[in-house]
């Protein structure tokens, strides 16, 4: 392996050898059994002499740090946990020190979706999918036959806007489940909707311009347009998803229609027709958040807004993040012709393009229809737990939530009784303590008065839903307000 000794300056070059190999031990840099470099490979390195390198090599060793193999190399002997207790001095980490600072804007950014992690046994976190479900096997082929092909074969960038396969595939599945009108050329291929957002953000606003999010709605979204400059507004939404009535001027608004974040409300087609109405007579841009639409339970989804929209004004969002796993960062924006340009300009200052294996990947999997396959297979089994946990929390929580009726995504929101007092943040702890994951729909709110819980079921098996709803319920029981929680 490389090793760099810092050796600048003046004094003894065989002490500044020693302290710098001992400091990477002592500080894990150099771990248990790995192998150092020969003396003369070192020296030739570092631009000093063997005999000092050997020296250094020698007290190391008379010290345990290091142990000499005949035949074999010198190799560290001590392990960290070993070394930390030895009295020496490790370094200091550059986390530890007073350094450069972030803009005031990045200080302390605090995560709202964010909780401090406990010994959970029943989660109900939101916007995860069930990692059993993914289609690993599939998976694995796609990939050994993307490592196969041509992909790697090139020692050039590719095009930001993503593999033209993909972008094919991606506009291709939409157009089939979603009735999106897209061609290969409207797709660029994103880092997950997150950096969808930021692309669009970067390239569609100025700062000090007007920016409309759902209230309560998705708070990483928010947080992205106001560290770009943007003034938020946020807009109050209702059982049938944004008051597109309330809505300010503004150069762009956010919207989950087909599956209100976090409440689940459908928006529907009177307001559709008047949001692009709104987008036209103030120049906006809609920007469709279509985010769990593959997951949807009953009766078909309404056209998005993408597919009604005649003026150009409508940028579709996705993401395979939820289908398939986060850590993939797969997303995509279907954008119209006239800002495809300025959104793969973006793309390729921010990191070029997506990997592209993955990306060959997962247009195979489309390709083939392994994951359309996988799509159904999930549904049929999220449809389950749709039922069961609304079913559950209905005969357990009855008389202090209600369900929020929703007929598509990966959660269910629940709101308190009408007139019934409710702490969603203590009975969010409460449940913690109890090893229930549920999330407070304080967290997604601006505006007050927001109460209820959600409960997500992507990553709780079906078997595990009665007893977590009904520890939750006894969290509920022992948190009405003026009672401890413990």
């Amino acid at each position: 392996m490389d090793i760099h000794v810092s050796i600048e300056g003046r004094g003894d070059r065989i002490e500044r050898v020693y302290r710098g190999l001992r400091d990477a031990v002592l500080d894990g840099r150099l771990r248990h059994g790995e192998r150092l470099p020969a003396t003369r490979e070192l020296a030739v390195s570092l631009g000093v002499s063997r005999s000092t390198v050997s020296t250094a090599y020698e007290r190391l060793t008379a010290e345990g740090y290091l142990a000499a193999r005949v035949g074999s190399g010198t190799f560290v002997a001590m392990p960290v946990q070993t070394a930390s207790g030895s009295g020496a001095r490790p370094a200091v980490p550059a986390s530890a020190r007073q350094g450069a600072l972030p803009a005031p804007a990045w200080r302390d950014l605090a995560d709202p979706l964010w909780t401090e992690p406990r010994p959970i046994a029943y989660d109900f976190s939101v916007g995860s999918p069930e990692p059993a479900l993914f289609p690993a096997d599939a998976w694995r082929r796609s990939v050994a036959a993307a490592l196969r092909g041509p992909a790697l074969r090139t020692a050039h960038y590719t095009d930001p806007a993503g593999a033209e396969r993909l972008r094919a595939g991606i506009a291709r599945h939409l157009g089939l489940a979603r009735s999106v009108a897209a061609t290969a050329d409207d797709v660029v291929v994103t880092g997950g909707a997150q950096q969808a957002f930021d692309l669009l953000g970067r390239t569609l606003l100025q700062p000090g311009d007007t920016v409309a999010v759902e209230d309560p709605g998705y708070p990483p979204v928010r947080q992205l347009f106001e560290q770009l400059g943007a003034r938020v507004v946020p807009v109050p939404v209702d059982d049938h998803g944004l008051r597109v009535d309330l809505l300010p001027a503004a150069r762009l608004v956010y919207v989950t229609p087909s599956h209100q974040f976090p409440l689940g409300g459908v928006l529907p087609l009177e307001r559709r027709t008047a949001l692009l109405e709104w987008a036209a007579r103030h120049d906006a841009v809609i920007v469709e958040d279509d985010y769990d639409s593959e997951y949807r339970f009953g009766a078909r989804a309404l056209d998005p807004l993408q597919r009604l929209d005649a003026d150009g004004r409508v940028v579709y969002v996705g993401t395979f993040s939820k289908t398939m796993l986060p850590g993939l960062r797969l997303g995509f924006v279907v954008a119209p012709p006239s800002l495809v340009p300025a959104l793969r300009s973006a793309k390729r200052l921010t990191d070029w393009h997506n990997d592209v294996v993955t990306q060959t990947a997962m247009a195979r999997l489309l390709d083939s229809g392994a994951f359309a396959a996988h799509v159904r297979r999930a549904r049929r089994v999220y449809e389950e737990r749709h039922a069961l946990i609304g079913r559950e929390a209905g005969e357990l929580l009855s008389g202090r939530l209600a369900v929020v009726p929703s007929a598509a995504g990966l959660h269910l929101a629940l709101r308190p009784v009408d007139g019934v007092p409710f702490d969603s943040v203590r009975v969010m702890e409460a449940a913690a303590v109890a090893g229930v994951a549920v999330q407070a729909l304080p967290r997604f709110a601006v505006g007050t008065g927001w109460e209820g819980l959600l409960l997500g079921f992507g990553s709780i098996a079906s078997e595990d839903i009665p007893d977590g709803v009904r520890l939750l319920a006894e969290a509920v029981g022992r948190t009405r307000p003026g009672r401890p929680t413990a």
